[in-house]
């Protein structure tokens, strides 16, 4: 049984409300939705229970998970090449610091480059990684997620280096670690027990 019109503007209405992105995957579940839908109309079944039905068949944790995959897939090998560049810069810096950490202790030569080194990669190029990756996780979700993550590696970044120019006895340590506890206690903290309130009631 073919369908109407009425009912192929509502299945369309409710893809694009998904807001999928990528438009060749939201024409392709459109047309999916409606071969579905078209091959059970008559056998007893409402309209609307049969677009239920299709949509939680289709996507039981929804359109915007089908898109994440499919964009997983489509830009997989770039994806796992971030990853492990992002990983291997967290590992190397996360060595390096250790190293500078040790050096310092045993007054070795060195010691204040291999921490100063390892602070900043950790900091400014394997946090901030990891952090737009776990925001491109939260994109679909609450802005409350997303602004979680933005102001945890804001305040994280600014009080990192607070400590590391406490070590390097540098100026602007106080500077620096007001700001950071600033935005960790009244930007990052709200959100995430804000978040965490949420969760609960769910």
């Amino acid at each position: 049984m073919k369908l109407t019109s009425e009912q192929e503007d509502n299945i369309r209405d409710y893809v694009d409300k998904q807001g999928l992105k990528i438009q060749s995957l939201h024409d392709d579940i459109i047309d999916h939705l409606c071969c579905v839908i078209e091959s059970q109309l008559g056998k007893g079944k409402q309209f609307d229970h049969l677009l239920e039905e299709a949509i939680r068949e289709l996507a039981p944790n929804g359109l915007t998970d089908i898109e994440h995959k499919t964009f997983f897939l489509l830009n997989s090998k770039r994806i796992l090449l971030m990853k492990k560049l992002m990983y291997l810069i967290g590992f190397i810096g996360s060595v390096t610091l250790t190293i500078g950490v040790t050096f310092k202790l045993l007054w070795y030569p060195g010691a204040n480059v291999l921490l100063m080194t390892g602070f900043l990669a950790l900091l400014l190029i394997f946090m901030p990684l990891y952090a737009f990756d776990r925001y491109k996780v939260a994109i679909s979700k609450a802005i409350s997620e997303r602004m979680k993550i933005i102001l945890g590696l804001t305040a994280a970044i600014i009080t990192g280096l607070s400590v590391l120019f406490k070590i390097m006895h540098l100026q602007g340590t106080e500077i620096l670690l007001l700001i950071g506890a600033f935005v960790f206690a009244i930007g990052y903290l709200p959100f995430f027990f804000f978040t965490m309130y949420k969760k609960s009631i769910a």
